[in-house]
């Protein structure tokens, strides 16, 4: 029987997640992988309401450790229902987004209690942790530009400056505490050049297989 792996995509606003994924996903079918693409916050119909619920700007502020549990409380059901049913049955699950997201964003951008964070890490996940990240990194000046220019701000998105370059500075900060999962892909440059990084660390991680 074949062994499921899980491979996480994250990044900031703007680095390029949804045309990258796209490519990922097509180049592990042609190695004959059986791939589940999915994304937090989301992935089942309960974990789509949730997402809407975070993202869609609202007049009542939302309690930074109400947005902490509703990541989780989705994180919870996407393990659940897609996650572990597709590695125990030997499939490759590709994730926009996974709980490095949830230390960047409300550990690193909302400078809530990591401690926190790495408790309901452990609570709803227990030994499930990806087996490869790649981490689509860009200055943050250029990524706002690109998100800007792509829809109109979410709720995250409406975030000043400062909150960013928080999220990628611990992005960066968990990328070198954990550097046999992460690889860093620069996402600055023309498409074709972040694509040959990401086949480049997709080959690594699979000869290391």
């Amino acid at each position: 029987m074949q062994i499921g792996r899980f491979i996480t995509v994250e990044g900031g606003e703007g680095v390029g997640k949804t045309t990258n994924l796209a490519f990922i996903e097509n180049w592990l079918r042609s190695r004959g992988h059986d791939v589940v693409r999915t994304r937090e916050p989301g992935g089942t119909p309960l974990a789509e309401s949730i997402r809407e619920m975070l993202l869609s700007p609202r007049t009542e502020p939302m309690a930074d450790l109400t947005e902490l549990l509703l990541v989780f409380a989705a994180r919870a059901q996407h393990i659940d229902q897609v996650i572990r049913p597709a590695l125990e049955a030997g499939k490759w699950v590709l994730c926009d987004r996974f709980t490095d997201a949830t230390f960047a964003y409300q550990g690193g951008g909302r400078q809530m209690d990591m401690q926190a964070i790495t408790a309901l890490e452990q609570l709803v996940q227990q030994s499930l942790r990806p087996d490869l990240t790649l981490l689509l990194d860009v200055p943050v000046e250029t990524g706002m530009a690109r998100a800007s220019a792509r829809s109109a701000p979410d709720r995250f998105e409406s975030e000043q400056l400062a909150f960013f370059e928080a999220v990628r500075e611990q992005y960066l900060c968990r990328a070198r505490q954990e550097p046999d999962r992460f690889s860093i892909i620069d996402a600055s440059p023309a498409l074709e050049a972040v694509q040959d990084q990401i086949e480049t660390a997709l080959k690594a991680f699979e000869d290391g297989l």
